[in-house]
């Protein structure tokens, strides 16, 4: 397969949406269920064996010539942001796949899985990483008690998708039978592009926090309440946001973001009661994170208490970075270099599902460059030369595992 080819059939998925006119595809939703059923005509093709686990991961299992050898996994998600671009996650599904038709129905030692995650955005529960959690057994009650916008919690989700939730332990891999996971993902960002690099290997994942900071405060007349008599939970979440800003712009390497508010009663002629946000913090050094993170809490609390603005927090992911398998990271350099290609060794600042597997296997990651930096939109591309190019580096990779071992 080649890159156009493969970029095709990234478009191709990127039809099945919760929207007609954008590309809006969350955990377990309809358009779930059409991506399924594409992939899986994709791997019947090929002679794999399918499954679609307890927690919506659809599971393809190209077997290898020895029955007892541990097996590589090779996956991405299939969900994605709303008004989302037609690759982040997809692609390396897709590259995957393509790995394996490459292979022409030669059987290497070890079998090879692919796993297209049903969630890691986090888009629709709040917490990311749904899919990739049910694979290292983190994808716990309290977890599948977590509600959506419309108070169907995950539990549910999974029932209503055919599914049954008791049963998510049969999502786990075990480790004995399984030496590593690669994934293949746009970069996300402008580095590979400013430097003119087709690709890029990842050492390490920063970790992040995923936060709800909550304003309360009194909902009043605009007209008639007084500005020394306000308790404005919008104003008390401006100042704050304000700070978060400052904060992250001071201390390097450090990125934090107020994505989300939602103001209550949300009405131009009434004072904000209740404000709803989002802070998302993330840094390589869990250390600096933490500290940052801290700091950022008690500044909405002392906002808050000059203010009379009670102030509820809401931790919703601590996610700690992570470093690549070193052996494997070896193994996907030497794969580069042969394909003719710089290395060039890069941390990533996005969260990826390789860092929660990476709790509990090896992991490596090769990104591929995103024209203009841009992701998490429409405007997301990637070139058909640099998927030609990882799928070089893939094949060069699976050869260097078949003789020399994960």
């Amino acid at each position: 397969m080649t890159g156009a080819a493969v970029v095709q059939r990234c478009e191709e998925l990127a039809r099945f949406s919760e929207d007609p006119d954008r590309i809006t595809r969350r955990f377990l939703s309809p358009p779930m269920r059409d991506v399924h059923r594409v992939l899986g005509e994709w791997m019947k093709r090929l002679g794999m064996q399918l499954r679609v686990d307890p927690a919506g991961n659809l599971r393809g299992m190209y077997a290898g010539r020895d029955p007892s050898a541990a097996r590589l996994l090779i996956g991405s998600h299939v969900d994605t942001v709303p008004n989302a671009g037609a690759y982040d996650g997809v692609l390396g599904v897709v590259l995957g796949i393509a790995l394996i038709e490459a292979l022409a129905k030669r059987r290497l030692r070890f079998g090879i899985e692919i796993v297209a995650f049903s969630e890691e955005e986090g888009v629709r529960f709040g917490v990311p990483f749904i899919g990739s959690r049910a694979l290292v057994s983190t994808l716990n009650n309290h977890l599948l008690s977590a509600c959506d916008a419309d108070g169907v919690t995950v539990a549910e989700a999974i029932r209503r998708f055919g599914l049954d939730p008791a049963r998510v332990s049969e999502a786990i891999v075990d480790r004995r039978h399984v030496f590593g996971y690669l994934e293949f993902h746009i970069e996300q960002g402008p580095v590979l592009e400013s430097l003119n690099l087709e690709l890029g290997v990842v050492t390490a994942i920063a970790g992040q926090n995923r936060i709800g900071v909550t304003f309360r405060g009194a909902a009043n007349h605009a007209g008639t309440t007084p500005m020394h008599l306000r308790r404005d939970a919008l104003a008390a979440a401006a100042q704050w946001i304000s700070m978060v800003e400052r904060e992250s712009r001071a201390s390097t390497g450090l990125v934090a973001t107020v994505g989300w508010i939602d103001a209550k009663p949300g009405v131009g002629n009434v004072i904000a009661g209740e404000v709803h946000t989002s802070l998302d913090v993330r840094h390589a050094s869990d250390a600096e994170r933490h500290a940052a993170v801290a700091k950022m809490l008690t500044q909405a609390e002392a906002i808050g208490k000059e203010r009379g603005i009670a102030v509820k927090v809401e931790r919703r992911l601590d996610q700690a970075a992570i470093s690549c398998d070193e052996k494997l990271v070896k193994r996907l350099e030497r794969a580069v270099s042969s394909a003719g290609f710089e290395i060039h060794r890069m941390v990533s600042g996005a969260g990826h599902d390789a860092m929660v597997l990476a709790e509990h296997l090896p992991v490596a990651m090769l990104f591929l460059r995103s024209p203009n930096g841009v992701s998490h939109h429409p405007d997301e591309t990637v070139r058909e030369e640099d998927v030609d190019a990882a799928l070089q580096v893939g094949m060069n990779f699976l050869s260097l595992l078949e003789t020399q071992g994960g």
